[in-house]
Formats: C-alpha cells, sequence, structure tokens
C-alpha cells in the first residue's frame, strides 16, 4: 500500500510540474499563432492638413484663416514642433464617409496640452479641451484628444488651434466613432497588461529581495517599475498610475523626474550587477564618469523647463548609452556569463527603445521606426531582466549547493573536532575529528553527556559563561583515560545558536604544557627553579599591597659569601650545583606563602608575607645556618659556603625598588661582620630612617632640574713651614632640605651617584667657587691653593670634563689658584685618561692633589705615572698616630717618597698639638684637621690673613704654632715659588 502511495505522489508531482506547464505553453503558442484577435488590428485614415506657427501667439480664428490663406502651406500628414511651445494653427478637411456612422478624428500627440477646434465655414466653437478639463464633443482620448464632429450638420472642413510641450509630432486621423472606440479599449488594454505584468513582476522581484535581503533585488524592482513609467511615457498613457489619473499639475514634471530617475537607476543597477565583472574589466574611471552625471541630472529635471532639460538628456542619454554597451561588450566577452547575456539582451532593448525615442524627438525622423512599439520593448527589456534574475538565482542556488558541498567535506575534513550540544549538554553531532579525540560511542545514547568526558564542573561553567556572552572560549580537562597518563587538555569554542550550542574542540595538550613551562619560565631562574627578578617583583608587589592594608611583611637579601672562588677554581658547573643545593636548602625553611627568588649571580631574596620581623629574624639565623652548617658535595668534592643576610621589615608605602635596595643595604652591613652574617631593619631603625632619607634625596636630586639648597664650606689647610704666610683650604660640598636642616654629605654623595647627578653637582661646586674666588680676587692675597675634590662618577663623564676644562680656560687668572682632588682608588681605575687629565688641567695653571693616599690599594708605583703636585696621606694614618709607630713610620715613608717626587704632602685629620707637632717633625708641608679650624663658611675665610689665625691665641696648639714660627726658615714655597712670584 505504501508502494502505491508513493507512486500516486510521484505521478501527480510530474504530471504538474512538467505535463501541465509544458501544455499552457502549447495552448498559449497556438492561441498567438492560429486564434483570432479579441483585438484586431484597427488603423484610422490619415488626414492631410495645413499647419502654421503663431509667433506672437494671439491670433483669432480669422487671422489663422488670413495667415494660411496668405502663405498656403502644403497639406502634410504630420508636423514636429521641434520643441516650439507656441501655439499651432491647423486647417483639415473631413475625408467621405458614410454619413449614417458617426465620425471622429483624433490628435494623437501625447505632448499636446490644449486644443480648440472651429468650423472652418462659419467659425462656430466645435469644442475645447486640455488636459484637465473638456467642453462640446472635443475630448482626452487616448494619448491625445477626439473631435467627435457634429451628426446634426456636416462638417467639410476644420480649423484648430493647439499647444503642446516637448518633442511634438502634429497628427490627425479620421475614425468612425464606434472603430476609434474599440481602438481606445485596445489601447487601455495594452495598458493594463503592461501595468499589471509589470508590477506583479516587480512586486515579485521586490519581495524576494526583502526574504534574502538582497538589495540588488531590490534595486531591480526599484528599476522595473521606473521602466513601466518610461513605457507609459513612450506610449502616451502616463497621465494615470494603476488606472488613477495624476493631477494635471504633476504631469510635465513627472515626466522629467521620470526621465531622470531612468537614467539613474539604470546606471546604478548596471554598476551593482556587474560590480564584480566591471573590477576585472578596467575603465573604472569612463564608469565613474557616467555616475557622477546622475545627481546633476536629477536636480536639473526638478528645476528646468521641458525645453531646456530635453537637449541635456538627450547627450547623457546618448553618451551612456555607448557606455553601457562598451561595457557589456567587454564583459560578455571577458566572462561569457549567462546571467550577463540575459541582462544584457534586456538592457539592449531598453537602450535601443531609448535611442529610438532620442533619435526621433531630436532629429524628426519618427516616421522611418514606427513599427518600434514601446509597450512591446518595455515587456521585452522586462523580461529578459527577469530571465536575467532566474539566471542569476539558480547561479546562486548552484554556489550555495557547491559551498554547502564544501561546508560538508571541510567539516569532516577539519583536524579540529567541532560538535553540536543540546541545552541539557548532550552531544547531538560531532564530525570525525571529534569522534577520534573523544572516541566514537560520544553519540551514543546514555555516552553522549559532556560531563562523561571532561571533568567535573566544566559543563556548569560553559553553560553559565554562554548565558554571559555570545561566544566562550575556555580550556578544559578531560577524563583520565589510564591511571598512569596525564589528562589531556582541550581548547573550547562554543556560541549559542538558537536553542542549540555550536563549537569546537581543539587537543592543546602540549601546547598548554608549553605555556605554562613558559610561564614558569617568565618568573623563575631556570637553574634552581626558584623565582628570577621579575617574579620577585611580583611577589612583593602582591605582598606590598597586603601591607598597604596593615598585615605585615618582611623583606630578606641573602648574599653568598666569596662564592665567585668557587667558580674561578672549580668551573661554573661545580657553582651551579652548589647555587641549586644553597635554594633547596633555604626552600626547607619557608612555608607559604614565602618564596624565594634569585636576583643575581649569587644573590637571593626572600620574601615573607605574613611574617612579623621577629618571626622573620628567626627564619633568617636558621638560613644563614643552614647555608654553612655543612658542606656542599659536588662530585668527590666538598666546599664550604657561607651566607650574609640583610632583613628588613617593609611598611605600608614603599616602593619595591625602596625595599629590595634597603634590604641590600642591610646585607652589605652583614656581609661587612657584622652580627654573625645578620643585619636586621626594623620599620623605626636608625639605618632604615637613613636609607629612605637618601633615597628621598635621590628622588629629589633626580626630579630637580635646579639644584636648591646646595652650599659650601671651607676648612682651613695650614702650614707646617710658615703657619702665618698663607691663607689656603679645601671647599666642601654641602646642603640643606625645604626645612633648613643639614644633609649629611656622605648621604648626598651617595644620593648624587645614584641619582646619576654627581657629574652636576660637581660642576656647580667648580662654577660656585671660581666665581667666589673672581669676586674676592683682592682680599685673598695669601691663598696659595684652593682644593676641590671630584667624584669618580664625574671623571668618567666625559661631559663633565668637557666642562671642567672650559671653565678654568674661561677663568684663566683664577685657574691657578685651584687645585682638583682625585682620590687613589678612581686615579687608578684608568691610569691614562687620568694621566690626560692631569696634563690638561696643568696647562690652565691648576694644580691637582692625590686625595686619601694609602687607604686604596697602597701602590707607590703608580706615582711615577701621574705627575700630581700635592699627595694628601689619608687621614686614618694621622689620627692618634702618636699611638702607633707603624702609622709614623707609613707616613714618613710616604712624605719621603712625595719629596723625591717633587710632590707637596698634606697631612687630613688632625686633631690634636702633639699630632701636629710630630707631623712637622716628619717633615708634612700642610696640615689640615679640626685642631687648625673645622669648616668655616666662605665669609670666615674672608675675614682673616691666614689659616693659623683660627687657632686660638691661648693653648697647647698655640704653643706649638710659635715654635714652628720660630723654626720656620725655609721658604713656605709651593712647588719652588715665592709668595711674591704667586701672587
Amino acid at each position: 500500500m505504501s508502494a502505491c502511495h508513493q507512486v500516486l505522489d510521484r505521478l501527480l508531482f510530474r504530471l504538474s510540474t512538467y505535463l501541465l506547464p509544458l501544455l499552457m505553453l502549447g495552448l498559449s503558442a497556438l492561441a498567438l499563432v492560429a486564434w483570432p484577435s479579441h483585438y484586431p488590428s484597427l488603423q484610422g485614415q490619415a488626414l492631410s492638413f495645413q499647419v502654421v506657427e503663431d509667433l506672437r501667439g494671439n491670433w483669432t480664428p480669422p487671422d489663422a484663416l488670413k495667415a494660411l490663406a496668405e502663405v498656403n502651406p502644403p497639406a502634410v500628414a504630420h508636423r514636429d514642433t521641434q520643441l516650439s511651445t507656441r501655439p499651432f494653427w491647423l486647417r483639415l478637411d473631413v475625408a467621405e464617409h458614410d454619413s449614417a456612422i458617426p465620425q471622429s478624428v483624433e490628435f494623437s500627440s501625447r505632448h499636446a496640452t490644449e486644443i480648440t477646434c472651429w468650423d472652418a465655414q462659419n467659425l462656430t466653437e466645435l469644442g475645447h479641451a486640455d488636459r484637465g478639463t473638456d467642453t462640446g464633443p472635443l475630448s482626452l482620448l487616448k494619448a491625445g484628444f477626439a473631435l467627435a464632429l457634429p451628426v446634426d450638420r456636416a462638417v467639410d472642413s476644420a480649423i484648430c488651434r493647439a499647444l503642446f510641450v516637448g518633442p511634438a509630432r502634429i497628427r490627425a486621423q479620421q475614425w468612425d466613432s464606434p472603430v476609434l472606440l474599440r481602438s481606445t479599449q485596445q489601447f487601455h488594454n495594452y495598458a493594463g497588461l503592461l501595468d499589471g505584468g509589470v508590477m506583479i513582476l516587480a512586486l515579485f522581484v521586490f519581495l524576494t529581495g526583502l526574504i534574502n535581503r538582497n538589495t540588488t533585488y531590490v534595486l531591480f524592482s526599484t528599476w522595473l517599475v521606473v521602466n513601466l513609467r518610461m513605457a507609459a511615457l513612450s506610449a502616451g498613457w502616463d497621465y494615470q498610475w494603476l488606472g488613477h489619473l495624476v493631477p494635471v499639475n504633476w504631469l510635465q514634471p513627472s515626466r522629467l523626474i521620470t526621465v531622470a530617475v531612468y537614467y539613474v537607476t539604470t546606471i546604478t543597477l548596471f554598476r551593482t550587477f556587474f560590480e564584480d565583472e566591471l573590477n576585472k574589466v578596467g575603465y573604472q574611471q569612463l564608469m565613474r564618469l557616467a555616475q557622477w552625471t546622475c545627481l546633476p541630472l536629477l536636480m536639473l529635471s526638478a528645476t528646468l523647463s521641458y525645453a531646456s532639460f530635453l537637449p541635456l538628456i538627450w547627450v547623457s542619454t546618448a553618451f551612456n548609452i555607448i557606455v553601457l554597451v562598451f561595457f557589456l561588450g567587454r564583459i560578455l566577452w571577458l566572462t561569457r556569463s549567462r546571467v550577463a547575456m540575459w541582462y544584457a539582451a534586456s538592457i539592449t532593448i531598453t537602450l535601443f527603445a531609448s535611442l529610438y525615442e532620442v533619435i526621433s524627438a531630436a532629429l524628426g525622423i519618427k516616421g522611418l521606426i514606427d513599427s518600434v512599439n514601446s509597450v512591446t520593448a518595455a515587456l521585452s527589456s522586462s523580461l529578459m531582466a527577469a530571465l536575467a534574475i532566474a539566471a542569476q538565482m539558480k547561479q546562486e542556488h548552484e554556489q550555495r549547493l557547491e559551498i554547502q558541498a564544501e561546508l560538508q567535506h571541510t567539516y569532516e575534513a577539519m583536524p579540529i573536532g567541532l560538535f553540536t550540544l543540546d541545552m541539557q549538554g548532550r552531544f547531538m553531532s560531532a564530525n570525525p575529528a571529534l569522534l577520534q579525540m573523544l572516541g566514537e560511542q560520544v553519540l551514543e545514547p546514555g555516552h553522549n553527556d559532556w560531563y562523561r568526558q571532561f571533568r567535573q564542573g566544566a559543563w556548569t561553567h560553559l553553560h553559565q559563561q554562554l548565558h554571559q556572552q555570545k561566544t566562550v572560549e575556555l580550556e578544559v580537562e578531560g577524563l583520565r583515560q589510564d591511571d598512569n597518563a596525564r589528562p589531556r587538555r582541550y581548547m573550547v569554542r562554543a556560541a549559542l545558536a538558537r536553542d542549540k550550542i555550536e563549537g569546537s574542540l581543539q587537543d592543546v595538550t602540549e601546547k598548554s604544557l608549553a605555556i605554562e613551562n613558559l610561564r614558569f619560565l617568565a618568573h623563575n631562574d631556570p637553574l634552581t627553579k626558584v623565582l628570577n627578578r621579575r617574579g620577585v617583583e611580583m611577589a612583593l608587589d602582591a605582598a606590598l599591597s597586603g601591607a598597604r592594608e596593615g598585615r605585615p611583611l618582611a623583606l630578606a637579601y641573602l648574599d653568598l659569601d666569596r662564592f665567585k672562588l668557587i667558580n674561578d677554581l672549580f668551573g661554573h658547573n661545580a657553582g651551579d650545583e652548589v647555587l641549586q643545593q644553597v635554594c633547596t636548602r633555604v626552600n626547607t625553611l619557608l612555608s607559604e606563602p614565602m618564596r624565594l627568588g634569585r636576583v643575581g649571580g649569587d644573590e637571593f631574596v626572600i620574601v615573607m608575607p605574613d611574617t612579623r620581623v621577629k618571626l622573620a629574624r628567626l627564619i633568617c639565623q636558621g638560613v644563614v645556618a643552614t647555608i654553612g652548617g655543612t658542606p656542599y658535595r659536588v662530585g668527590e668534592r666538598a666546599f664550604h659556603v657561607r651566607g650574609s643576610v640583610g632583613l628588613i621589615e617593609v611598611g605600608p608605602g614603599t616602593s619595591i625598588k625602596d625595599a629590595v635596595a634597603t634590604a641590600d643595604r642591610a646585607c652589605r652591613e652583614a656581609k661587612a661582620g657584622h652580627s654573625d652574617g645578620l643585619v636586621v631593619f626594623e620599620k623605626n631603625a636608625r639605618a632604615f630612617l637613613d636609607h629612605e632619607a637618601e633615597m628621598r634625596l635621590v628622588e629629589r636630586l633626580s626630579a630637580q632640574a635646579d639644584l636648591s639648597g646646595l652650599f659650601v664650606e671651607m676648612q682651613p689647610i695650614m702650614s707646617l713651614r710658615k703657619p702665618r704666610a698663607s691663607l689656603n683650604f679645601e671647599v666642601l660640598l654641602r646642603m640643606q632640605d625645604e626645612n633648613g636642616n643639614r644633609i649629611p654629605t656622605d648621604r648626598l654623595i651617595a644620593a648624587g651617584e645614584n641619582s646619576g647627578r654627581m657629574g652636576v653637582i660637581d660642576r656647580w661646586v667648580l662654577d660656585h667657587t671660581l666665581q667666589w674666588l673672581q669676586t674676592h680676587q683682592a682680599s685673598l692675597g695669601a691663598t696659595q691653593f684652593v682644593c676641590m675634590n671630584l667624584s669618580g662618577a664625574s671623571l668618567n663623564d666625559e661631559r663633565f670634563v668637557d666642562d671642567v676644562f672650559e671653565a678654568l680656560e674661561q677663568n684663566i687668572e683664577i685657574a691657578r689658584h685651584i687645585c682638583l682632588e682625585i682620590t687613589e682608588s678612581v686615579a687608578l681605575h684608568d691610569l691614562q685618561n687620568t694621566r690626560r687629565f692631569i696634563d690638561r688641567v696643568r696647562q690652565y695653571g691648576a694644580k691637582v692633589a692625590l686625595d686619601d693616599f694609602g687607604a686604596g690599594y697602597t701602590s707607590f708605583s703608580y706615582l711615577k705615572d701621574l705627575p700630581g703636585d700635592l699627595l694628601k696621606i689619608d687621614g686614618s694614618f694621622i689620627v692618634n698616630m702618636n699611638q702607633h709607630p707603624a702609622n709614623i713610620a707609613i707616613v714618613e715613608a710616604i712624605v719621603n717618597l712625595a719629596q723625591n717626587l717633587g710632590m707637596k704632602t698634606i697631612a687630613e685629620w688632625a686633631e690634636d698639638a702633639e699630632t701636629v707637632q710630630t707631623l712637622a717633625e716628619i717633615g708634612v708641608d700642610y696640615v689640615q684637621g679640626f685642631v687648625v679650624a673645622r669648616p668655616q663658611a666662605p665669609a670666615a675665610i674672608l675675614g682673616v690673613r691666614s689659616s693659623a689665625d683660627f687657632i686660638p691665641a691661648e693653648g697647647e696648639m698655640a704653643t706649638v704654632l710659635d715654635a714652628l714660627e720660630k723654626l720656620g726658615t725655609t721658604p713656605d714655597l709651593f712647588l719652588g715659588t715665592s709668595v711674591d712670584q704667586v701672587h
């Protein structure tokens, strides 16, 4: 029974789909060919007439008859108005006819706007009509007007006055009135046929465009309607729209606008329809030129008169016909597109009809091609365009089928798993790649649940995310398939599609492990596996956030003592093994959330959040003991390593940089041998506060362009040869803060070096000193030299060195008083550059002193390569030297060496009279220290004649001073020059 039903279904389907359409087509062809027409072809009798143009426009019927008699124009069958809007008078004779049959004369021009007729014999008015009204037997008919001749009397001839707008052709036909009535019905039948057919087609295309969201179809439906109106304009029934009369005052403007709109839509449709093809055939500028003519024509159609606008549209139409035909030819030649062929046929018909209208209107040769039927042209072009649309729809359908086949192939061949889930988390479909990943049973009922494939909570997370956002991307972990196997990881990308979930699944196990490894390496040291510098910063930043909330935080800085020896003696492999063992030992003492990080070769940081300093101290003591308690075995060797730890209590608001720097400072103090390898800075400890003050000073020096707060003091240097004969001194840098409090000099220098501003500071001291000496030169007659220190950072700054030379050259008269002090360590850092600097400075007459001699490398050999003028003996040998005979011997050796090299000596830090007396006996040339005077304000220097004037008149030092004066037989000379020569 079921088979019978299937056969019946197929039979009815084929009957309705194939047989009946074929029968309808055959029957229609038979009707067109063999059956008689319900509207046979009817034709009136053409009348010849005389016509004359009323150039003044004020003739009366007698005036017209007189003009016709005078001019006596030949009788013609038609007359073109040549766009004239002046009245035309025509005289016509009625043809012979059966008096029993009513007669009518038709004036068929669609451009006629008004007509009035009189009996030519007695000038009796026969009727008047315009596009809005009619009187008597003269009325609107078809595209023009018709005059029903009187039946009660004979009218042999008539004279008519007619007005026209546009390219009108005057013609007159005499009809039997019943035949004219049938012809009128035939006319309206054609109009209705065209209206109905094209409007239904346009509506179909419009709805198709809306449903498929295809703007090309919507544009084509618009073009069909405009094409219909153009056909109505050509056929002469554009005075109605869907059976309703167009207002008379709208008729003429609408004709111009219709022509312009048809022009615009034709070009736009062509550009849209063949957009891809036009990009291939080239000549884009030609198409753009055609498009740029559209908007001006559209605006002019609403403003210009009929006579002014028509020449423009004729020229534009002729140009664009050539352009479109050119592009159509190239498209057909290059693409061989069937769609293009149908459309070419449609537009060829349309363009031919348009060209026909242009030529007939412009040249008046309408009679040559009367066989062209505007209704037929409109129907044919619309039919061809519909076939083009159908061909395109077929082409798009075939393309969709191809795309679907490709998508299906891609779906099956895709290496990424694709799936569809219902809203309960059950697999509805899966491609082969997903089946290979999860197993064939994933689509079987009872095994197709999401939770059977992935870790618990994965479905809930996915479901919640999809309700919060349109698309979701998350990583899930599969269930362990084997106890020894690592669970696989998958990247899920999913989106809601109505009541289903569409998504993809990609195995990213290896990628995930690689990312984890990269993430570990980004924050951890690859050798020791503890945090690296970046990881330390992140951990410390998180801990500082807790500190801002009032939670305790401790930070330890660990440095391994003499670890470099292991690398140097036994190689880096041994050193690396020791580092790994050190980290292992330290980590055994730490608990969560404490973290150990490596910030240097043998330097580590321990971040201890939520740890008070007392507990942190115990932990750090254990770290020091654990590191140095037992040796480290690497192969057959054993190494002993000690560690020094600086521990600080970090307060709220401390930056990462300041915290690490303070802990590092504490570690350096521990490394110096204090407190059994551990130094602790609590929040309010003096050292902690000093370091914070230094950091603030660094920030201040780095931020401000000027050096506000800097000033200098001057400490006298007394000659031991003739104490009262010279006034020498050293310029000392000082600074005060915003409140006027003095900043310790060592803190200022450290901050200047850390901020990179030491060169600027030294330049300020030099400029200030030179300016002060220039100002007070007359008061400094006894001054032989003025010492000032240069930091190592400044001497390594080429720009600063050039500034020194420039300053000395600009102050050449004062430069001979300047004595620049260079420390022994800086001099030996780059001996050749130091030698060049000293030579250049001495060329300007300035002097050079080697400062802190004996405190650094204690190497005498370099003195022969540095032509210094003064040698300043380090104060550590001078303080209490009488209690240390070894210091006396060292100082005496330095003095003898300096004398042999032609250098003068200055002893620093002299604090008592006995030391001064011993220095004089040894042969030291100058002495500097509190025993002579503390640092003085510059004004105090100007108030004395010599450095000895600062010594009180009473006391032990005064006695020594008197003794020096009595024994001072050697002239107090500087490098062999007298005081007079110096000044």
